[in-house]
């Protein structure tokens, strides 16, 4: 039964084959906005999120709620009406309708340079996202990094793409200098919640059309490439 669940797995749906700029001037993709085409939580959607036990500390859990409740504040500024609760711990991965697991598993090597990820369900006629899950490298360790890194991977779930052009601070969606170095992004910018507005008008423009075919597949965080160094502690 699992294996048959999985086999329905999406690494992110595009719901817009567009890359243009969604977001009106000063925003300019590649500069200060992220491109857009993931698939999105459907709208109003009340997200169930859960934290898989024992696989992060007691004090570490504030700062990966942080990023949610900078998600949650900004809600009605975007269209989305998408709000994330905080509902426990979990002993195993969710896949209940609207259910996120954030969770430690090794995504870091040197070829891939993943710090985080979020995989997504979407089987739904708008590819709306089904359930999710992040996961989070155990390399990854600092708290303000934490939340950098689940601020950037529920902009993945409200369908902004990665912007490595883009300034620092300009949006959630900017990569990492380094490992456990934090990004300052600890939420959307203006950029990016003028981008999630347009996903989402654009989403219920499309509610009555065929849905696009999948074209991406999320890279998620990454460390900006540079010449410093990533130092990864030997086992």
């Amino acid at each position: 039964m699992m294996k048959n669940l999985l086999s329905g797995t999406v690494l992110f749906l595009f719901l817009i084959t567009t890359t243009t700029t969604l977001a009106q001037s000063p925003c300019k993709v590649g500069v200060q906005a992220p491109p857009v085409g993931f698939s999105t939580w459907a709208p109003a959607s009340e997200i169930k999120v859960y934290v898989l036990e024992n696989n992060f500390v007691e004090n570490e859990l504030p700062f990966l709620l942080r990023a949610m409740d900078a998600w949650n504040a900004a809600s009605h500024l975007t269209d989305s009406k998408v709000r994330f609760e905080y509902k426990g711990l979990t002993a195993a991965q969710l896949y209940c309708e609207n259910c996120l697991t954030i969770r430690r598993a090794p995504v870091f090597d040197k070829s891939n340079r993943h710090l985080a990820t979020l995989r997504a369900s979407s089987g739904t006629p708008n590819q709306t996202i089904t359930w999710a899950n992040i996961t989070i490298d155990p390399l990854l360790t600092n708290a303000g990094t934490l939340t950098n890194a689940v601020a950037h991977e529920l902009g993945h779930s409200f369908g902004l793409l990665d912007c490595y052009s883009c300034s620092a601070r300009s949006t959630v969606m900017i990569k990492f200098k380094g490992i456990n170095v934090p990004n300052e992004m600890n939420g959307p910018s203006d950029c990016d919640l003028a981008q999630v507005k347009a996903v989402y008008q654009s989403l219920a423009q499309l509610k009555s059309k065929r849905p696009p075919k999948p074209l991406v597949i999320d890279e998620g965080e990454e460390p900006r490439e540079d010449d410093t160094p990533i130092v990864v502690p030997k086992p």
